[in-house]
């Protein structure tokens, strides 16, 4: 019975289940690791210093205006008293043209937006548009969930901090200046605007904020976040998405705005300008730096040396390695004579 029991428990006589599949098994000479290696580092190289010298193609222009220096022009917008709705502007010149599409960017240095309990700061829930939400914030809000009395819409240190530093762009031309156009459409991320963060189904918009309190540090409600366009109000106005989209690092930029229309669609023309900034965002208690940025793009992106310089460094040690392994084989495959 023991017998009959155990060839009842076997398993088919197949050759994928009895384990006879055929196989392939590389067998590794020297022949063949050492010039792939070779082969490998080679294209390494290449690819790296392509993407090296398609990165140093991007034109880059960064304006600090953080106003720390006494001679910067924004230094009025830091010292004591500290004006409230403080307006600076930064002079610059294009000595070539700035190739279009030209993106504009605000940068901020030594600030942590990955940190955990800041990015966990804020309310999903209330973000998709769930007015149970609007009355009862989540507890993973506070210190801002509550204010007078009246819950916090949107809720959360992250809402809370909002980056709301304002810019226009100005050409100096035979001393009249031309406003630059800035386009805000679609700087966010597409599933950010269409699918994570949606507006409360109510009309008007402004009925669904009834009885709460906008962020602490906040001038305006969210429902009033562009006066211009009724559509970019609310959880899925531009500036608050890109806002939202946490940086990993310390030091990082996000869009503002693109230059692609009217005069300025192939780019900036070679001339003088002139950036206006409403500054209102503080950074000299954490000691941080806020830039400006101009760039355009290429095939690969923004411009980034880090690729390029990994890619080279990989492939420099795959020959480096091919090379010492041929001499290793050379010793011991044909050792010297006696």
């Amino acid at each position: 019975m023991k017998e009959e029991g155990n060839l009842e428990n076997r398993p088919s006589n197949t050759a994928f289940t009895q384990q006879r599949l055929p196989a392939w098994q590389p067998m590794l000479s020297a022949g063949v690791v050492i010039p792939g290696f070779l082969v490998i580092g080679l294209a390494f190289i290449g690819i790296g210093v392509g993407l090296l010298i398609t990165s140093r193609s991007i034109q880059v222009l960064e304006l600090d205006y953080t106003g720390t220096e006494t001679n910067s022009p924004c230094n009025k917008c830091t010292t004591l008293p500290i004006q409230n709705n403080c307006v600076c502007k930064l002079n610059f010149t294009i000595d070539t043209l700035f190739k279009g599409p030209v993106f504009f960017y605000y940068s901020l240095t030594n600030y942590f937006q990955s940190q955990r309990k800041y990015g966990a700061s804020l309310d999903y829930n209330q973000l998709s548009g769930d007015l149970t939400y609007f009355k009862s914030p989540a507890s993973d809000c506070d210190p801002y969930r509550y204010a007078n009395g009246k819950p916090i819409v949107p809720c959360g240190s992250l809402a809370n901090s909002m980056f709301n530093d304002t810019f226009k762009l100005y050409q100096i031309v035979n001393g009249k200046e031309n406003l630059v156009p800035f386009d805000g459409k679609g700087i966010a991320w597409w599933t950010d605007y269409n699918i994570k963060y949606r507006n409360p189904d109510y009309s008007p918009l402004e009925n669904a904020f009834n009885d709460t309190e906008k962020p602490v540090f906040w001038s305006k409600p969210a429902y009033k976040l562009d006066t211009s366009d009724s559509s970019n109000n609310g959880f899925v106005n531009q500036d608050f998405l890109v806002w939202m989209r946490r940086a990993a690092l310390p030091n990082f930029r996000k869009l503002y705005r693109r230059i692609t229309e009217g005069d300025y669609k192939d780019g900036l023309p070679v001339g003088n300008y002139s950036l206006e900034i409403s500054y209102n965002y503080p950074v000299k208690s954490f000691d941080g730096t806020k830039k400006a940025t101009f760039s355009n793009v290429s095939w690969m992106g923004g411009q980034n040396e880090f690729l390029g310089i990994a890619y080279l460094a990989i492939g420099s040690m795959c020959v480096v390695m091919s090379v010492v392994m041929l001499i290793v084989y050379a010793k011991f495959r044909f050792p010297e004579d006696d």
